[in-house]
């Protein structure tokens, strides 16, 4: 992954004006192609009508009768890549925190609510905020977000500074987990013990009923041999 400034054409959508030059802070290292754009479905097939944005105004020129979009925010750094697919039209909006992420797609399921008629398909996909406009088929529209795959890899060129953190985190989860492992198996282990004597005591009492029901003469020694220490003459 190679971070630096690549300054793009985005792609003229039919019967609209080109749109000025777009600066990508992502682009691939094997064609200097930006990042979010080759993550467009089948990108080599619609390179010709994609569209690589960093400003709310241009997408709002490209898909301008969407009020689903008045949801979206555009801080800085975030970018939209959009293209025509027989589907509809894709638009895929990446944030540079989950958070923003989190934010707007509450935001859209809100406008969900209150629209349930909307004519689009929306997915959250890692950072990414996707959707598919102009729809007429959700089984195909949720097909095409299905080929959208989030893939993010940081690299530190030196020591990474999140690695102390990462380790209290997985220190505290790991003891977590132990200590509930060790709670259930206690509880586990009493209560197996509970239930294997209760169990036994009921086996003997119905035993010891059994055996009682097929003695033929009453005892008072419970059946058992008397011996005659007292010296009485029976």
């Amino acid at each position: 992954m190679l971070f630096g400034s690549i300054v793009l054409s985005a792609g003229a959508v039919k019967g609209e004006d080109q749109h000025p030059p777009v600066k990508s802070q992502e682009i691939s290292e094997v064609d200097g192609v930006p990042v979010l754009l080759k993550h467009l479905p089948d990108y080599d097939r619609v390179s010709t009508s994609a569209a690589l944005l960093s400003d709310k105004a241009d997408l709002v020129r490209i898909i301008p009768t969407e009020r689903v979009l008045d949801t979206l925010e555009f801080p800085f750094g975030t970018e939209a890549a959009t293209a025509d697919y027989p589907q509809g039209k894709l638009l895929i909006v990446e944030y540079t925190n989950p958070q923003l992420s989190v934010e707007v797609d509450a935001g859209v399921q809100q406008f969900l609510a209150a629209n349930p008629d909307s004519r689009f398909v929306y997915r959250r996909i890692g950072n990414y905020n996707a959707f598919v406009f102009g729809t007429v088929d959700a089984v195909a529209a949720g097909e095409l977000l299905d080929q959208i795959k989030y893939e993010k890899m940081v690299q530190w060129l030196g020591d990474d500074p999140y690695l102390l953190k990462r380790l209290e985190r997985y220190m505290l989860t790991t003891s977590r987990d132990v200590m509930l492992t060790t709670v259930f198996v206690i509880l586990g282990g009493l209560g197996t013990a509970l239930l294997a004597g209760i169990a036994a005591g009921i086996i003997f009492f119905r035993v010891r009923d059994q055996k009682r029901a097929s003695r033929a003469a009453f005892s008072d020694a419970g059946g058992l041999t008397r011996l005659n220490l007292d010296g009485l003459s029976e």
